[in-house]
């Protein structure tokens, strides 16, 4: 692995006071003696790891989730999160990676292969005796909400198998799926689409590949590099054409935003164009909003929704457009979650040492769920993994804010996750 280089992250090192703000906010060691705390695997133990010294990374620092509240609350804007991850990356260069990590860190690879028969992956992946197994050799917990396999087709199928039927029009915009939506999820693509071509926007979906993140949350810089590297290329010739590139996973569009950028000390010209051309849907809309051009043509929808704007998010520092958003959609009560974090963190709360420790992490915010009532349909979420925790810490069906928007324009069954008929 090429040694890790600090000076783009190291320059914040020194702000530091000393507050403790960071570690009386954090949700994980408010639950675990595991992690001591942003404060003390941050900054303070980073004094020690200086380049020209031997390095040694305290092990304690792999039980940070990764989930950036300490940088959300940090008065002097240092820069914890990244440290803590380059920190990781320090341990896996000098002690390696466990098999499970590297293979948790491969979400396309996995979703590219559980596509090609999903009956039989779903099955395989989540029966009592696989899921046991999974434990016991891989320490994959079993009860982790592992996601399902689409058994209708990837998001790219149903894109080619409906090509003649997309809206060609003058505006354009480029959509980045991330893994989930493509193998797991095409249902939030297709419901993307349909508010995007609603709104007279020519959709371009390009080549693409995993932003990278399960591999930087894992400490695996050099084939994280790799996969942002095939993103710029294959994606910033749109940003040099000035086209926007939304997305619907907003880890994978901070990642392609920020994360990559910024771990990866990868500040070259395409990247750099790459960066600014990417937006979280909602931040996207809510400019279109701003600038008097969103449809607002919105049916009522009556439901009490409550909301939860996950970490990365709010790592965006964009406020919560979603909500900003579904606010204009007539009959939706909006009820918004402050709870710090749902505790699953990527692939953290799948690791059985981390499992309970995500649940701990998340009672806050199944507990705001279930202080709802009985007359809760579903929850909501921007991020993937939150929404799937969300149902597994609480029962109840957790969709994509752009579901409830589709579903808001006539074009979305929100009940069976498909478009309605033109």
């Amino acid at each position: 692995m090429a040694p890790i280089s600090w000076h783009s992250v190291d320059l914040s090192l020194d702000e530091c006071i000393k507050c403790n703000i960071c570690t009386s906010y954090c949700p994980v060691s408010a639950v675990t003696d595991l992690f001591p705390g942003p404060k003390y695997v941050g900054p303070q133990a980073q004094r020690f790891r200086d380049s020209d010294q031997p390095s040694s990374p305290d092990h304690s620092v792999d039980y940070c989730s990764g989930c950036r509240v300490c940088n959300e609350v940090c008065p002097a804007g240092v820069k914890i999160a990244e440290l803590n991850a380059r920190a990781r990356a320090e341990i896996v260069a000098n002690s390696g990676l466990p098999l499970r990590n590297r293979l948790l860190g491969r979400n396309e690879l996995l979703g590219k292969l559980g596509s090609i028969a999903p009956p039989l992956a779903n099955f395989g992946l989540h029966n009592p005796i696989s899921r046991f197994l999974a434990e016991k050799v891989m320490h994959i917990a079993r009860d982790a909400p592992l996601p399902t396999w689409s058994t209708t087709g990837t998001l790219r199928t149903w894109l080619k198998r409906t090509a003649g039927q997309r809206l060609k029009a003058e505006k354009k915009v480029v959509y980045y799926h991330g893994c989930a939506t493509m193998y797991y999820e095409p249902f939030i693509g297709k419901a993307a689409v349909a508010v995007l071509e609603h709104n007279g926007y020519e959709v371009i979906v390009p080549e693409q590949n995993c932003c990278g993140l399960p591999l930087l949350s894992n400490g695996e810089f050099d084939a994280a590099r790799s996969y942002h590297h095939g993103n710029v290329s294959k994606l910033a010739g749109f940003a040099r054409a000035g086209l926007p590139i939304v997305g619907t996973s907003t880890s994978c569009t901070l990642t392609l935003k920020e994360e990559a950028p910024e771990l990866l000390d990868m500040d070259d010209e395409s990247s750099v164009q790459l960066k600014m051309a990417t937006w979280d849907i909602f931040e996207w809309l809510r400019d279109l909003h701003e600038a008097g051009e969103l449809r607002t043509d919105f049916r009522t929808v009556d439901l009490r929704l409550p909301y939860h704007a996950p970490c990365q998010l709010r790592a965006h520092r964009i406020g919560k457009p979603a909500l900003e958003i579904m606010a204009l959609i007539p009959g939706l009560a909006l009820a918004e979650s402050h709870a710090r974090c749902c505790g699953i963190a990527g692939t953290y709360g799948y690791k059985v040492e981390k499992y309970q420790i995500a649940m701990d992490v998340g009672a806050e915010l199944f507990d705001f769920v279930a202080a709802q009532g009985d007359g809760v349909t579903y929850s909501a979420c921007d991020s993937e993994t939150c929404r799937w925790q969300l149902e597994h810490g609480t029962d109840l069906p957790s969709r994509h804010p752009i579901e409830i928007v589709a579903a808001a324009y006539g074009l979305y069954d929100l009940d069976r996750r498909e478009l309605r008929p033109a």
